[in-house]
This record gives C-alpha cells, sequence and structure tokens, in this order.
C-alpha cells in the first residue's frame, strides 16, 4: 500500500474513533491506542509501512519532551530535583523487588520472573506527559516531581536496554559500559551547559529576529540534539528534553513551545496508533489470570509505593497522591525490554504476550485515573490518611493570633509577604511543598504546613477572626472552595485570589470575592498607564525595564 494512503487512511479511523470517544466522553489517548489495534494485524492490517510510522511517532516524542525541557528551568530543576531522584530511585527498587516475588509466585521461572519485575518499573512519560498536558497540570508541583521521577526512571531503563542489549550480543561487562555511559553522559550535559550560557545568548538575539527562522533552529535544535544522544548510546527522549532545558532560559522559550505544539500533536498522535498496532494479543484467554493480578499491583502497588516515598520527604497526602497516579502503567521500555528478553530466548511467547496484555489493562486504565483523580480523591482519602506521616516541625514559627492569611509562599506570595509586614498585619503563610517550608523556616516567617485543598486541615485555622485572606494557587476548584469556607463563617473578610481564566475569576466574583488578580489583564492595564504617562519618552521605560530586570534577579535567588 503507498505510504500516503496508508497514512491518510489511519488518520482518518483515528479522527472516527476519536468522535466515537468524544460522544462517548472518553479520554482519546484510549481512542488512539484503539485505533492502533484495529488498524494493526489483528484486524484491519493497514499498516505496511512500519518504519515510516514509527519515525513519525520518534519525532512526536522528541518534541513533546523537547516542549517540556522548555518549560524545565534549571530553576525549577533545583526546586524538585532532590525528591525526584530520591523517589525515583526508591520507587524502581521497590517495584522491582515486589513485582519479582509476585511473579515468582505466579509460576514464571526466575529469569522470565526479573523481566517481568523490571518492565513492570517503568511508567510510560510520554503518557503521562501528554495527559498532565491535557489537564493544564505540567507546571503544578505535583506535575514538576513527577515529570523529576519519570526522566529518572527513563535514564535508569535506558542503562538497562543498554546492558541487555550488550549482554544479549555477547560483548562487554557490566563495570565498563556502566563507566562508559557515565562519562559520555556527563561529558554530553557539561558540553551542553558551556552552549547554553556562552553560546546560545549570542545567537538568539540574530535567530529571533525572523519567526520562520526561529522555528526552524528550535526544531532542527531539538531534533539534532536528541539525536547526539542516540548516537552515543542515551534515549532519544533524554535528549530532546536535556536540548528544551538548555533553550529553557532564552527569552524566547514560550514563543518555540507555543509554535512547536500543533506539530507535536499530530505526530505524537502517531505514537499512540503505532503503540496499540504492536500490541501482542496472542492466547489471551490463558493470561487473563496474571495480566489481572500484575495489572492491579501496577494500578494499585506502584502509586501506594510513591505516595509512602513522598510521605517520608515530607509532602502532603494530596501531592503524594497525585503524583503517585502517574506510575500507574507500565511504559513502552517495558515492551522493547520484553521483546529483547524474547529475541534473546529469554521469555517465551506467552510471558511477551503477558507483558503486553498487562500494558494494554494497565495504560488504559492510569489513563482514566489521572484524569478522574480529583473525582477519586474523596474515595481514597481516609486510606491516605492512614499512609500519611505527621510532619515535625509543621507549627514551627507559628503564629497564633494571626488576622491574615496567605496561602502559598511561591512566586507572588512573596510580594504579600512584604505587603502584610509594611502593614504591620499579624499573618501566617499556608503552603505544602517541604522546600517553601525550608525558606519559610530560615527567614523566621510564621506559617503552617498544610492543603489548601484538605477541609479538615481548614477546620483547625481560625477563619473568624481573619481580616484578609489571599490565595496565590491558581487552581479554581480550589479558590472556589476557600472563599466559600471562609466567607460560610466571616462576611466581613477580604479575600484576594488569582485566575488565569475570565469564566473562572467571575464565578469568584459572583461568591463575593473581593478582588481576583488576573496577572494578563494587569500586566495590560500597567502597560497601558505608563505609555499614557512616559509617552516616547525612553529614560521613562528604561527606568521601568530597570527595576523589572531588578525585581526579576531577586525572585531568582
Amino acid at each position: 500500500m503507498e505510504i500516503f494512503v496508508e497514512l491518510s487512511a489511519i488518520i482518518v479511523i483515528a479522527m472516527l474513533v476519536s468522535l466515537l470517544m468524544r460522544v462517548l466522553k472518553q479520554p482519546l489517548i484510549v481512542g488512539y491506542i484503539f485505533t492502533g489495534v484495529l488498524v494493526g494485524p489483528y484486524f484491519m492490517n493497514l499498516i505496511q509501512n512500519g518504519d515510516v510510522i514509527e519515525l513519525f511517532s520518534k519525532i512526536g516524542i522528541t518534541i513533546l519532551l523537547f516542549i517540556v525541557g522548555l518549560n524545565l528551568s534549571p530553576n525549577v530543576i533545583r526546586e524538585v530535583g532532590k525528591v525526584s531522584l530520591l523517589t525515583g530511585i526508591g520507587q524502581v527498587l521497590f517495584t522491582s523487588i515486589i513485582g519479582f516475588f509476585i511473579a515468582s509466585a505466579l509460576g514464571i521461572d526466575r529469569i522470565a520472573a526479573i523481566y517481568v519485575a523490571i518492565a513492570l518499573t517503568f511508567s510510560s512519560t510520554i503518557i503521562i506527559l501528554k495527559l498532565l498536558s491535557d489537564k493544564g497540570d505540567l507546571n503544578k508541583l505535583y506535575g514538576k516531581i513527577a515529570i523529576g521521577f519519570l526522566l529518572v526512571q527513563d535514564i535508569v531503563a535506558t542503562l538497562i536496554l543498554l546492558f541487555a542489549s550488550s549482554f544479549g550480543g555477547g560483548e562487554g561487562n557490566l563495570l565498563s559500559i556502566a563507566l562508559m555511559t557515565i562519562v559520555k553522559g556527563s561529558a554530553l550535559v557539561f558540553g551542553m551547559i558551556l552552549i547554553s550560557q556562552y553560546i546560545l545568548p549570542r545567537i538568539s538575539k540574530f535567530i529571533a529576529a525572523s519567526q520562520e527562522l526561529l522555528f526552524l533552529f528550535s526544531l532542527s535544535w531539538g531534533l539534532g540534539i536528541a539525536t547526539l544522544f542516540s548516537m552515543l548510546g542515551f534515549s532519544v527522549e533524554i535528549g530532546a528534553l536535556v536540548a528544551g532545558v538548555s533553550l529553557s532560559m532564552t527569552p524566547y522559550a514560550i514563543e518555540v513551545a507555543s509554535r512547536m505544539r500543533p506539530l507535536r500533536d499530530f505526530f505524537i498522535l502517531l505514537f499512540f496508533i503505532l503503540l496499540g498496532s504492536q500490541m501482542v494479543l496472542d492466547n489471551v484467554a490463558a493470561l487473563i489470570i496474571p495480566a489481572v493480578v500484575l495489572s492491579v499491583f501496577v494500578l494499585v502497588g506502584n502509586p501506594i509505593i510513591v505516595v509512602i516515598l513522598m510521605n517520608v520527604l515530607g509532602y502532603s497526602k494530596r501531592t503524594s497522591y497525585q503524583a503517585g497516579l502517574t506510575v500507574a502503567q507500565i511504559s513502552e521500555f517495558s515492551l522493547i525490554l520484553a521483546a529483547l528478553g524474547f529475541e534473546f530466548g529469554h521469555l517465551s511467547k506467552e510471558v511477551l504476550s503477558l507483558i503486553t496484555f498487562v500494558g494494554l489493562i494497565t495504560i488504559a486504565g492510569s489513563t482514566y485515573l489521572i484524569l478522574y483523580s480529583d473525582e477519586i480523591y474523596p474515595w481514597v482519602e481516609k486510606i491516605l490518611t492512614m499512609l500519611e506521616i505527621k510532619k515535625n516541625g509543621s507549627d514551627r514559627n507559628r503564629n497564633n493570633n494571626y488576622n491574615s492569611i496567605l496561602f502559598g509562599y511561591q512566586r507572588v506570595g512573596q510580594e504579600f509577604i512584604e505587603a502584610f509586614r509594611r502593614l504591620d498585619l499579624n499573618f501566617i503563610v499556608v503552603d505544602f511543598n517541604p522546600e517553601s517550608i525550608k525558606n519559610l523556616e530560615e527567614e523566621a516567617i510564621p506559617f503552617k504546613y498544610g492543603d489548601a485543598k484538605d477541609p479538615e486541615f481548614l477546620s483547625e485555622l481560625d477563619l473568624k477572626g481573619l481580616r484578609y485572606m489571599v490565595s496565590t494557587i491558581p487552581e479554581f476548584d480550589t479558590n472556589l472552595m476557600l472563599i466559600r469556607k471562609i466567607r460560610a463563617v466571616n462576611k466581613r473578610i477580604i479575600t484576594i485570589l488569582i485566575s488565569n481564566n475570565r469564566e473562572e475569576a467571575l464565578a469568584l466574583y459572583a461568591e463575593g470575592a473581593s478582588y481576583v488578580i488576573m496577572p494578563h489583564y494587569l500586566g495590560a492595564q500597567y502597560a497601558v498607564r505608563l505609555i499614557g504617562r512616559a509617552g516616547m519618552d525612553r529614560r521613562e521605560y528604561d527606568m521601568h525595564r530597570e527595576k523589572h530586570l531588578a525585581h526579576l534577579e531577586k525572585l531568582l535567588v
């Protein structure tokens, strides 16, 4: 079949399946994977040029991770690096150990059980990034942490695949492969740091003068660096992410990301279709019981492991729960590892089919869990409370005579702390990010550790005597609950909230908000007033520019 006709037919079928998913109010990712199963060898057998489809899907993966990298500035990495590393490594260890014993209990031989255990360990970065992007949660705390530990998983998976490939081919030894990988990886990262600090800033202004050139340069940079990493034995995914991070500090990162998104959406569609078409569904009936057992472990056990690890590290039960759900599926790395094991003769076709079947169940199941996490949370909250480890020091520096409260310390919150001090108000800050709590302790700012979404925590606060309540949390549901809870006991309070959406801002005003901060609106108003006051006086603009730069640099410290 001609590639153009083949690709056109696949896209039309994907559109029809997606329409059906939309009518049934089901996640589109499930529709894309189902499309792959339909057009694959078990049904319509439309994919004759698999290499071309695989190439397109690889481009989609590269662009997706490149865009994520553009949003991962060094400041974000510093914020969640520690918890991501510890959680990622901890989850890999615990899942692989428990998974091995479960696989052995199901009668799988020792070598195959090791493969199954490792396959259950890794979660799909690509699927999670797509789901978090669809929910608008990439920049939330749990989203940043999840991206971090999923990338730790990817690095571990890359090393395991390198080792497996080498041993399967009878070449090299573990120590030499590990040392060479570390040396090459360190050299690459060091080189990228030098380029991003000393070369990119000098050429970015010239390139940005043309929108077409900026787009072409960004695309070539992302694909080129990803290819370089691939040639040196690393995954394309890690290379694309590093390429994005290296551009994240340029002034044009947001514009580049927005221009890349339509390209990403098309090519990533083909990735999910290809994933569905490669599912091995032989002898499904005989595999149902072991597949269900292993799938339940991935869907329930993996999130519990992450919840416990993050609780130990000091994160709230809601943040831990949301991050935990992101590991409730196996990844494309798992399927690749299983295929390698089958090729080397370590796995039977039945075990290969079993891992594939678990992949299909967990990818579909985790999609629903993540998209409907807020609706599921009340049903599991009591269990999460039982798993929760109470934080020492949550009452340190606490002011028991507060008349003002600030929810959210980061970014805009620091501005309000300065304002409260100037007004000589007794205030406390509420936050659930351990890094923020650490900063509050160091600066001797009164605080209380807690989650603004937790009704039980809110009931512990003295809301009746408050004069001011400020929330810098950009989540509409959280702000809606806060204003309803507080105004139910205190009608005279001044409430200031934040929103990035017109309809949500109107809804908050309807609930009695005193003022809703809309950053885009305020920025435009300020700029209009500046034009009216300064006219063509460049000195006035330079003065405001320098003040703004000084303020931004202060926030970065």
